[in-house]
């Protein structure tokens, strides 16, 4: 199984391209964490209709007079997201269960640090009112200064906590 992965500018180029396709077709950007909510929402509907309707938060997503999720743009968004990754991994050859760990960190422990990190950046989503893709790839797109310094904080954050990461993946030889 060769292990292949597409040239970083080709995939940012084609990344714009699928923004750009994003606010031609459904006159929106990218964005996931509205997805999430939907999803959220309708089930607490499905549920407890009487508490999602009293609910200001749950109320704004969900209804009589609402959508279901599922016909959201984006949740069929995510969907595709899924999908293409799955394509992806089977086009690349690189469709197999893995975790990758370095000498330093438990494979047990690297899914822990994953989930606590994916669920800290939902909460970070929550509380800023959008995800990364709609903060930061779809406000840089129409030059928003938010997006920008989003982007910023993105990327200096992951810089600063690499240093401090570093030894999980080379082992405390290298440190």
């Amino acid at each position: 199984m060769t292990s292949r992965y597409m040239n970083p500018y080709l995939a940012g180029f084609l990344l714009g391209l699928v923004l750009l396709s994003a606010v031609f077709i459904s006159g929106r950007g990218l964005g996931a964490s509205g997805a999430v909510k939907s999803l959220v929402g309708e089930a607490v509907y499905r549920v407890a209709p009487a508490h999602a309707a009293q609910s200001p938060f749950y109320s704004s997503y969900v209804g009589r007079d609402k959508e279901p999720a599922w016909k959201t743009w984006l949740v069929f968004e995510v969907a595709g997201v899924i999908l293409g990754g799955f394509l992806s991994g089977l086009a690349s050859g690189r469709l197999r269960w893995v975790t990758e760990a370095g000498p330093g960190v438990s494979r047990t422990r690297r899914w822990g640090l994953a989930t606590l990190g994916g669920a800290l950046f939902g909460i970070g989503a929550q509380l800023a009112r959008g995800c990364t893709s709609g903060a930061a790839l779809s406000g840089m797109a129409v030059l928003s200064t938010a997006g920008f310094v989003t982007m910023m904080a993105i990327f200096g954050t992951g810089y600063a906590c690499a240093f401090f990461a570093r030894r999980l993946w080379i082992g405390t030889k290298g440190a």
